[in-house]
């Protein structure tokens, strides 16, 4: 298992980024989705915890089978999706499952994730305090304006170093912003990923931190990117657009179900026995690398684009 704890300051406060975390998630699924592919929200309701209070429950499954490259596609099967069971009470969310991120037909891989958000640049040592965590792990600031993405994700709409907001004056974003920037949150993130496949397990769980960590930086520059869409949306509004948005989306993915129930926390509709956790960023906040759709290939120029009923009728005449 590799463990790695990101942390990515954002210029907004932990009460904003509430809003704009679940807008930016909706939105962001909502974009990446098409017939067949995308993230299907299975479930999405309020929960009580014990120790943790009120929250909510979400259930959401990341169909990816066009995705993959082909070399994958000869040894996955034609359906294939990633589950994601998250438990969210913010500012603190955790993660205590070690399935609660699943892939559908590899039960030796899995994503474990713990969340806390905090009013600071992110200068909290030790804030997780886990005993789950044996020996020393990796500390990464990751920079939303100057940490480098994939090219192919880039958009300078969303770049930081570039954007200013018109409703809150804040960007764009210097060099140093984390040092001088008010307000100032960060998102701090335990990371743990196991691939227990002798032979390739090193390999694996790291090029899936390197997919973690695209992902991340991504999901977050788009939060701030898209700040004058949300800012001074109430939680009742942003939970609506949530709900309308995932019936949009399951729709859009060609999955008929039933309507998704999004409602603030109240009194809880299920008990579950898991612990509680975050939800993750969306992992389809921009599909990694592997992940990308094959090259679209052009047509062979030997046949016609299309061949109708009569012309082959013609053909057989001919003969």
């Amino acid at each position: 298992m590799l463990v790695k704890e990101y942390r990515i300051c954002m210029p907004l406060t932990t009460e904003e980024y509430r809003v704009g975390q679940l807008y930016t998630i909706s939105k962001h699924s909502h974009q990446e989705s098409e017939k067949g592919e995308g993230v299907e929200v299975v479930k999405n309701e309020p929960h009580e915890d014990p120790v943790h209070g009120p929250g909510q429950f979400t259930e959401k499954r990341v169909h990816l089978s066009s995705k993959l490259p082909s070399w994958a596609r000869a040894v996955t099967p034609r359906i294939f999706y990633i589950t994601e069971k998250a438990w969210n009470y913010y500012p603190y969310t955790i993660t205590a499952d070690s399935h609660s991120l699943q892939c559908s037909f590899l039960p030796k891989f899995s994503i474990y994730i713990e969340t806390k958000y905090e009013d600071n640049c992110g200068d909290s040592e030790n804030i997780f305090h886990s005993d789950k965590i044996l020996g020393d792990h990796e500390v990464s600031f990751l920079d939303i304006a100057f940490d480098e993405i994939p090219e192919r994700y880039y958009r300078s709409l969303e770049d930081p170093r570039f954007f200013s907001s018109a409703k809150t004056g804040r960007g764009p974003l210097r060099e140093g912003w984390r040092q001088h920037t008010k307000p100032i949150m960060c998102s701090y993130k335990l990371v743990s990923v196991k691939f227990e496949v002798w032979g390739l397990q090193t390999r694996v769980e790291q090029f899936v931190h390197k997919v973690i960590r695209d992902i991340l930086l991504i999901g977050h520059r788009q939060a701030f990117a898209w700040v004058d869409e949300w800012c001074g949306m109430t939680m009742e509004e942003v939970r609506r657009y949530e709900q309308e948005t995932q019936e949009a989306t399951n729709e859009l993915i060609g999955l008929v179900a039933p309507s998704i129930s999004v409602s603030e926390v109240g009194q809880p509709t299920a008990t579950h026995s898991a612990p509680a956790s975050a939800p993750s960023p969306p992992l389809s906040a921009e599909a990694p690398e592997f992940l990308a759709p094959p090259k679209t290939r052009p047509r062979k120029k030997s046949a016609p684009e299309t061949l109708t009923l009569p012309a082959l009728r013609e053909r057989a005449g001919a003969e």
